[in-house]
């Protein structure tokens, strides 16, 4: 399960929030706190919730099923 979560935040980090380079606004672009696109970025241990892959993936478009496919999982 820890390798899942790794290939999540991972995912997110690496193609969407980093290109992005600004936190704030990835924060309320996908209706996150800007202290949780922080943990994403920086924190090696961060357990994303379901609640906020729904809510990055709800502004994007995307289904569950998508993101997932796409992640890799």
């Amino acid at each position: 399960m820890t390798e899942a979560n790794r290939k999540i935040v991972e995912f997110i980090r690496d193609e969407w929030v980093i290109p992005m380079n600004n936190n704030s606004k990835f924060a309320v672009d996908h209706n996150i706190d800007e202290k949780t696109v922080r943990r994403i970025r920086d924190d090696k241990d961060y357990q994303i919730a379901l609640l906020t892959i729904m809510r990055i993936c709800n502004a994007r478009n995307l289904t569950l099923a998508s993101f997932f496919k796409m992640v890799g999982i």
